[in-house]
């Protein structure tokens, strides 16, 4: 026989006058959280009593009702009502919705208050996104909704950021199929389809930090602290039509540019204008470009003009200047650190002094008419100007060549021109060979030969950095030299006048595009500056040689350092060994040792001079294997086996991440090991005298350089 199911009966509602509604002691909630009851008291005024009271009856001592009703659930409800009456917005007697239950319930009225307390299910937080952008799309303001919930406008407008990310995401965050940090991450951009992409590249990778996120989503936009953008200005750039991207989540510099092709063409359009008006000063050629190669002025000569002077009223400023700078200067200078203020007008007043320094120069219009400039963009993204270059073709000219003739005519015959040898193009791509995806990939698991041209690109950096080294150690530099004169002195002499000692300064021809914006490479072009400010250039041979003879020692040695500087040459260097020409075998291995002993002995440290290994300089030019093992060295064989499955070009880009800061150099940039070196020695090794292996090919991801010109030898020559 079947048994009957018994009915539930739901407790009535009704409405109960506020005056006669008391709070339960048994309410279960008593440390505050959420919303204030101040601000539940706002949200009842504008929408109402959205859920109604849950009481019961009170009893009197005769078990009779006293027509009191406790509240058990609905504690805070009652509180924000309760405000509301304090503040006469709600009347004493104002009829209350509550749901009334037996108070001879055999439900515990704890149990009630607990129940209703923990059983709610918490919104999540898309459905509070997508309810805001309802809102926003009916048209409230997004400063109307934040005042309605009691939250920042920036809340709100970070809330429909979110819900802005593509569809598909917002349902794998809803599945817990991602965290917040991550979709907060692909706000970063508003494209869906390449949002999507980046999920499906990341999500079952090992590296799907929001950081990585916004790397690959930002890899095609410019960053508004780019020197492209402080010239032009983000102002112009919008005004133009292009759009800024602003991560609301985290600090951005400025954020995202979204269109780098109109960027580029608004940097050209202002350079040009700014040659424009340089043109009309009459020089013969003005070269314009965001920046140019390090050394971009090789075999041109400077023309030294004369600086404009100073007016009365522009002298009376800068001592003006000097004397509240040394002010400041003694008045703070027991303090730790300067105030903000302090520090901000020491900076400006800086900067002003500087502008006086860099006076603008009077050339001869006969000078500038053979005589160019250079138009490019500082660090800063200031405009850079530099004038009164003249190249070798547009020096005055010698006196003219004879003419033949014909001893029987008389004709003058024309001097037959120089053939012209017509080669294949070398097809290159920023500067580099280009090569086919096939041939990136199929690259084996050996660790070949490191390409030629990187390691010139290497050891040029290593020979910049020994630049500045040997400047900054003039007892270094004097030994150096000494040495060289008794190698001289001692060994093979030559005919000549009584010292002709010289520096031979080497042109970097083979460079990577980040030579010029390193550390060493700033504080030569720094030093060098302030000395062909203060030495007597164009005053004759007898007043430099009385300047020089009147320097104090500190100085002499100052300058003989930094003159002898441009004479290290650590660049390697194919060998010849068919002619006289080019260095041979020994002589390249004899410039590597002396290369490591001058990094030894200056404490040479390519970390400290800013070099570090990226996908530009290294990790992009190198082979899988050579990547593994750079990461190998540097921080591990747990990180091989992170990166071991990647694409290359994945890998590279993770190696770079992962040797950050862990002072990893390859082995162009390293001084040589001599334990290696004696225990090759010990194994009787037959080829000693030979260079290591990652000098010794040309690699497999450059074609051999056998077309291109051997990289001009430098040297400090007595003859």
């Amino acid at each position: 026989m079947a048994t009957a199911v018994q009915k539930i009966t739901l407790s009535s509602s009704r409405d109960i006058p506020f005056n006669k509604l008391v709070l339960s002691q048994s309410n279960v909630r008593r440390v505050k959280a959420g919303v204030s009851v101040d601000e539940l008291a706002e949200s009842i005024a504008r929408r109402g009593l959205i859920q109604s009271l849950h009481v019961r009856p009170v009893l009197g001592e005769d078990g009779t009702e006293t027509g009191m009703f406790e509240v058990p659930a609905g504690g805070r409800r009652f509180r924000a009502l309760e405000v509301l009456v304090k503040q006469k917005r709600l009347a004493k007697t104002a009829p209350v919705p509550c749901i009334v239950s037996d108070a001879t319930d055999d439900v515990l009225i704890d149990e009630v208050s607990l129940a209703e307390n923990i059983e709610r299910a918490p919104l999540h937080p898309v459905d509070q996104f997508r309810a805001f952008q309802a809102m926003r799309e009916k048209g409230m303001t997004e400063e109307a909704i934040a005042a309605a919930f009691f939250v920042d406008a920036k809340v709100v407008k970070q809330r429909l950021r979110l819900v802005s990310v593509a569809p598909a995401l917002l349902e794998i965050y809803a599945e817990d199929g991602m965290t917040l940090e991550q979709l907060m991450a692909f706000t970063i951009s508003s494209d869906h389809e390449r949002q999507v992409q980046v999920w499906e590249a990341v999500k079952d990778s090992w590296s799907k930090e929001p950081y990585n996120i916004r790397r690959l989503l930002t890899e095609t936009t410019v960053r508004a602290s780019d020197k492209r953008v402080t010239f032009v200005g983000i102002e112009a750039y919008e005004a133009a039509g292009g759009y800024v991207l602003r991560d609301l989540f985290q600090q951005d510099d400025g954020g995202w540019l979204q269109d780098p092709v109109l960027l580029d063409r608004l940097v050209n359009e202002k350079l040009k204008a700014e040659a424009e008006i340089i043109a009309a000063e009459g020089w013969k050629w003005i070269e314009v470009a965001v920046s140019f190669p390090y050394s971009h002025a090789y075999g041109m000569r400077q023309l030294i003009g004369t600086t404009v002077d100073l007016t009365e009223d522009e002298r009376a400023t800068r001592e003006a200047l000097r004397d509240e700078y040394d002010r400041l200067e003694a008045e703070y200078s027991q303090a730790e650190e300067y105030p903000d203020e302090v520090d901000a007008r020491l900076g400006e007043i800086e900067k002003t002094l500087g502008a006086f320094e860099m006076r603008s120069m009077i050339y001869e219009p006969a000078q500038m008419a053979r005589a160019g400039v250079f138009v490019s963009l500082d660090v800063d993204g200031t405009l850079l100007i530099e004038r009164g270059y003249v190249r070798a073709e547009d020096e005055a000219p010698l006196e003219p060549e004879p003419e033949i003739v014909d001893p029987e005519t008389g004709e003058v015959l024309q001097r037959a021109e120089h053939e012209t040898s017509h080669q294949r193009a070398v097809i290159t791509l920023g500067g580099e060979p280009a090569t086919s995806p096939e041939e990136e990939e199929d690259e084996g698991e050996a660790i070949k030969p490191l390409p030629e041209r990187l390691v010139i690109e290497l050891t040029a950096h290593r020979t910049l950095a020994l630049r500045d080294a040997v400047a900054n150690n003039p007892r270094i530099a004097m030994t150096a030299l000494l040495h060289r004169l008794v190698l001289d002195c001692f060994g093979i002499r030559s005919a000549g006048n009584a010292l002709q000692a010289r520096i031979n300064e080497v042109h970097l021809s083979v460079q990577a595009p980040d030579l010029g914006d390193s550390i060493p490479a700033q504080a030569i072009d720094e030093r060098h500056a302030a000395w062909r400010a203060d030495i007597p250039l164009d005053d004759g041979d007898d007043r430099l040689w009385d300047w020089l003879h009147a320097l104090d020692e500190a100085s002499r040695q100052a300058l003989l350092a930094h003159c002898l500087s441009f004479g290290v040459n650590a660049l390697y260097e194919r060998p010849n060994p068919y002619s006289g020409n080019g260095i041979s075998q020994h002589g390249l291995d004899r410039r590597m040792q002396e290369a490591d002993r001058l990094a030894r002995v200056t404490g040479l440290d390519l970390v400290e001079t800013g070099w570090k290994p990226t996908v530009a300089n290294y990790f992009g030019r190198v082979t899988k294997a050579r990547i593994l093992d750079a990461v190998r060295e540097g921080v591990g064989e747990q990180a091989v086996e992170l990166i071991v499955h990647l694409k290359k070009g994945e890998m590279a880009t993770e190696a770079e991440r992962l040797l950050a800061g862990s002072g990893w150099l390859p082995e162009p940039l390293r001084i040589d090991d001599q334990d290696a070196i004696a225990d090759a020695a010990d194994a009787g090794s037959a080829e000693a005298e030979t260079l290591p292996d990652f000098l010794t090919g040309d690699g497999e991801d450059d074609e051999p350089l056998e077309d291109e010109e051997q990289v001009p030898t430098q040297s400090i020559a007595a003859e």
